[in-house]
């Protein structure tokens, strides 16, 4: 019998025997911290629903990238909030709109910064929508140029990667002809290929101020009781040139993340959702959790499911903690 012979216990007694053999690492490299930037100066606005975060100023912005550098994170992906917003999302693709300055800053400040700028319309457009309305829906090819141009926008500021997020058919095509055509053929997608019709979002549309003004986005974000389809988004958007592809979110959707890693052999982003920080944080005020184990434990969760790249709220906090800083 294997009793007593293999005791399993062993190598739990302690810390040290535990990191000995311990199978997933977290690093700081792994992680990406998710930013709001806004217009104005001095601007620290907190976001009620998300503790510790902020919408900020790029000269704020500028202060809180330093510390992302320090902490060698894998990088940073810049959400913008406009000073003006319209139906045909203007300021997502205007060559001074807020990202594309901000990226600009962030790469004359720290060259070594990788950083990432969403690409999407909700943030920009007055319907709060991620694409052209038409009648009471999203008109998905007249998107597609307004996407284009924002990824194009990004890239001539100094973008390393852009990374739609709207869930148009078709995007990823559209975007890499346009970068190729613009002489921006080395700049990488990620794309949120993965990306569900999720109550997780909630913290974060107070953040981006990008609540839709009717209906909901069910029509283009996939329906959660879905799994192949998302095996198929994801094959077409690597067919269509994304170089990296993202779930969203990350702890609902573990197994979507584990069918993604075992089926498909490319750079494998998550994105722990702003409704898993503010969840875990609640918790922690609250005295039911503990906020350092429960960050770690999900993180890692993701990590073992087989995500390369996680986009998390914790980006800070869990770097520090791996460097014992």
């Amino acid at each position: 019998m294997p009793f007593p012979v293999h005791r399993m216990r062993r190598l739990r007694a302690t810390e040290p025997l535990r990191r000995l053999v311990r199978e997933t690492a977290l690093e700081p490299a792994d992680l990406v911290l998710p930013l709001f930037v806004t217009e104005g100066r001095s601007v620290r606005n907190p976001i009620s629903s998300m503790p510790g975060n902020f919408q900020l100023s790029i000269d704020e912005l500028l202060k809180e990238c330093s510390e992302c550098v320090d902490l060698g994170l894998g990088g940073v992906i810049l959400f913008g909030i406009p000073a003006h917003k319209d139906e045909s999302a203007s300021e997502a693709y205007r060559e001074d709109g807020v990202v594309q300055r901000a990226v600009r800053a962030l790469k004359d400040r720290y060259p070594q910064l990788v950083v990432i700028t969403d690409v999407c319309n909700c943030e920009y457009t007055s319907h709060g929508h991620c694409g052209k309305v038409v009648g009471n829906d999203v008109d998905n090819d007249a998107t597609l140029e307004w996407l284009a141009a924002s990824a194009v926008s990004h890239a001539r500021s100094g973008a390393d990667i852009v990374a739609p997020s709207d869930m148009m058919d078709g995007r990823v095509a559209a975007i890499r002809r346009a970068l190729d055509n613009a002489g921006f053929s080395r700049t990488p997608i990620l794309s949120y290929a993965a990306k569900y019709a999720s109550v997780f979002y909630g913290p974060f549309r107070e953040a981006a101020e990008s609540a839709p003004q009717f209906g909901d986005r069910r029509s283009y974000q996939m329906d959660p009781p879905n799994a192949r389809e998302a095996m198929r988004e994801i094959a077409l958007d690597i067919e269509e040139g994304a170089d990296m592809i993202m779930v969203k979110p990350a702890m609902p959707y573990l197994d979507i993340l584990r069918m993604a890693r075992d089926r498909f052999d490319v750079p494998l982003a998550a994105y722990q959702v702003s409704g898993e920080f503010s969840m875990i944080k609640a918790a922690a005020a609250n005295g039911w959790l503990d906020e350092t184990r429960a960050m770690m434990e999900s993180l890692t969760a993701i990590r073992r499911a087989g995500a390369d790249v996680i986009l998390t709220y914790f980006a800070r906090e869990a770097a520090r903690l791996t460097l014992g800083a």
